[in-house]
């Protein structure tokens, strides 16, 4: 099993939020390349909307045994990841958890052999007119 790092800062965290972002039922990642070649970190977010502090922190630890245990070989190298939990992660079956996460973190990586998002490229600045009957009000 590789060595997975933890995100502790939150400049980090914030910069994982620039990258891809992998949407899904449970929860979504956020995904960097930081282009060192370094061991991937992980990093959690589970804020006070999901519910008390006990059910945030029992979200926490299924998460951080979820990558432990299966899907820390999913990540690449080099690379920060930033789950962000949903309630529903908390009741769903460790096997169905497992399957998703892996799902996402292979998906998170798959810019490692070249398959980088599109960039957005500023495009013709169009005028849009405005709504009938809001002119000159």
């Amino acid at each position: 099993m590789p060595q997975v790092g933890r995100i502790r800062t939150r400049p980090d965290f914030l910069a994982a939020r620039g990258g891809r972002r992998l949407n899904g039922p449970f929860f979504f990642i956020e995904t960097r390349d930081r282009r060192d070649g370094g061991e991937p970190r992980l990093g959690l977010t589970v804020t006070k909307k999901v519910g008390n502090a006990v059910l945030r922190n029992r979200i926490r630890r299924r998460l951080r045994e979820a990558v432990r245990t299966v899907c820390a070989r999913e990540m690449a190298a080099g690379y920060d990841y930033v789950i962000v939990a949903r309630r529903e992660v908390a009741d769903l079956p460790f096997e169905r958890l497992t399957d998703e996460l892996s799902r996402r973190l292979a998906k998170g990586g798959a810019s490692r052999e070249g398959a980088r998002p599109p960039e957005r490229r500023a495009g013709p600045q169009t005028e849009h007119a405005e709504p009938a009957g809001s002119a000159g009000n």
